[in-house]
C-alpha cells in the first residue's frame, strides 16, 4: 500500500523531546530532559479520596456525556476564580475546559489560521504548540527572548514586515524552554503593539502558579480591554498533566468558534476529570496545595543551581529562573548543542538540544534545556555532574 497523506502532515517531524523519552526510558539514564512535575507534587491521595466519593455519589455524571463547554461547576468556579484572584475575564469573555492546554493552541489554530498565515512567537519556544502551527501550515516567525522576555522592538518590526500575522504566542511566566519571566512593561507594550496592528495574542500560562522568587507579574489578559487577548490555562502543573483539563479564556466570538472545532476532535474533555479539578478546588485548601509546591520546587531549584555553580561553571552558563520547570543552559559560542546533547546521552544523561525550540529546526544553537523536577535529588545531582564532564572533555 502507497500511503499518501495530506500536505498539512507530510512535513511534520516528531517531537525531539518525545524521541529523547525513548532513550531516558533506559533505567540507567538520568533524564533532564521531561516537561513532568516533581513526582512528589501529585495529590495522589486526594485525588484517590475525590474519585471514591464521586463514585459513591455521582457515578452516571462522571461517566455520561458532558457539554462541549465544560463541566458547568468547574466553568463558574474557574470563572469567578480567574477573574477574583488574577483580574482575569470581562464580560465580552467566555471560558471553555480543554483536553489540556495544548488544544487551547489547536482550536485557535484551527479557528483562525489559514495556509500561509503568520504567527509571531518567542525564539525559542514551546516544541509543542510550534508544531501545531506547522500543522496548519502557517508561516512561522521567532522573535528573540531577552531575560526579561521577548524583543519588543524585534517584535514590532515583524508586525511591520509580516502582512498577514493572526497572533502573537507568548509564554510570559518562566518560558518553556528558557525559564525567563516577562516584565511588566514589555507585558503592556506587547498589549500596545497587538492592539495597534490589530493581532490577537496568545497568552499561554501553564508555570504561573509556580512562583517560588520574586515578585508577580499580572497577566497580560489582565490589561484586555478591547477583546485581543486568548488566553491559556492548565491544571497539568499543578494538580495532574495526566487528567488532562485545561482552559481557555478568550472572547465570546472566539470561544463559539473554539467550540464547534472542539465537538469535531473530542466532544468534550473527560468529566470525571473535570469533577475532579472542581472538588480539589473547592473542598480542599488549593492555596496552600499551591504554597507546598512552590516549597518544593524551591528547594529542588537551589539543588539544581547549587550543582550547577559547582559542576558546569565557568564552561557552561545558565540563565536563573524565579519559578517553573526548566533552566536554559549556554555553551561557549560556536559550540553545537545538538552535539553536545549526544555526547551527553552516550554517558546516559539526556537533555533536549535548544534547536528543537526553534522556527527552523535545521538552525545551530549552543544551549540547552535541563528540567530539574523530575529526576530524584540523587539523579538531578548526578545528572548535573556528568553534563559538566562532558564539557570538560569535549570544549
Amino acid at each position: 500500500m502507497n500511503y499518501v497523506f495530506s500536505d498539512r502532515v507530510q512535513t511534520l517531524k516528531p517531537s525531539a523531546i518525545r524521541e529523547i523519552f525513548k532513550y531516558a526510558a533506559d533505567p540507567a539514564v538520568v533524564s533532564l530532559s521531561a516537561g513532568n512535575p516533581a513526582p512528589e507534587a501529585f495529590p495522589a491521595k486526594e485525588i484517590a479520596e475525590i474519585s471514591a466519593e464521586i463514585f459513591r455519589s455521582h457515578p452516571i455524571d462522571a461517566l455520561q456525556y458532558g457539554l462541549t463547554e465544560g463541566y458547568t461547576p468547574l466553568r463558574d468556579y474557574l470563572t469567578s476564580y480567574m477573574k477574583e484572584k488574577h483580574n482575569i475575564g470581562r464580560s465580552f469573555d467566555n471560558l471553555i475546559i480543554m483536553s489540556g492546554a495544548q488544544q487551547v493552541m489547536d482550536l485557535l489554530s484551527k479557528s483562525v489560521l489559514n495556509e500561509g498565515d503568520t504567527v509571531l512567537c518567542e525564539a525559542p519556544s514551546f516544541i509543542g504548540s510550534l508544531n501545531t502551527f506547522r500543522s496548519y501550515r502557517a508561516h512561522l516567525r521567532g522573535v528573540p527572548v531577552e531575560p526579561d522576555g521577548m524583543n519588543m522592538d524585534a517584535l514590532e518590526t515583524a508586525l511591520k514586515e509580516e502582512k498577514n500575522v493572526k497572533f502573537i504566542y507568548t509564554i510570559p511566566n518562566f518560558q518553556n524552554p528558557t525559564g525567563v519571566t516577562m516584565s511588566a512593561e514589555k507585558r503592556r507594550r506587547m498589549y500596545e503593539l497587538a492592539k495597534k496592528y490589530g493581532v490577537l495574542i496568545l497568552e499561554d500560562n501553564p508555570y504561573g502558579d509556580i512562583r517560588f522568587a520574586g515578585e508577580h507579574i499580572e497577566a497580560i489578559k489582565s490589561l484586555d480591554e478591547d477583546g485581543i487577548v486568548v488566553y491559556a490555562g492548565t491544571f497539568s502543573k499543578v494538580i495532574s498533566p495526566g487528567i488532562r483539563v485545561g482552559y481557555c479564556i478568550a472572547p465570546q466570538p472566539i470561544i463559539q468558534k473554539m467550540v464547534v472545532c472542539k465537538q469535531g476532535e473530542d466532544v468534550h474533555t473527560t468529566i470525571w476529570s473535570q469533577m475532579i479539578c472542581y472538588e480539589f478546588m473547592t473542598k480542599y485548601n488549593y492555596e496552600a496545595h499551591l504554597e507546598r509546591l512552590r516549597s518544593i520546587y524551591r528547594k529542588k531549584a537551589k539543588l539544581a543551581t547549587d550543582a550547577m555553580d559547582q559542576y558546569l561553571s565557568p564552561k557552561i552558563s545558565y540563565l536563573p529562573i524565579e519559578g517553573g520547570l526548566f533552566f536554559w543552559c549556554t555553551l561557549p559560542e560556536g559550540t553545537d548543542a545538538a552535539e553536545f546533547s549526544k555526547q551527553a546521552v552516550l554517558r546516559k544523561v539526556c537533555v533536549v538540544p535548544g534547536n528543537a525550540f526553534l522556527t527552523d529546526e535545521n538552525e545551530k544553537c549552543s544551549s540547552f534545556r535541563i528540567n530539574y523536577t523530575t529526576p530524584t535529588d540523587e539523579n538531578l545531582v548526578k545528572g548535573i555532574q556528568i553534563l559538566g564532564k562532558v564539557a570538560d572533555e569535549i570544549l
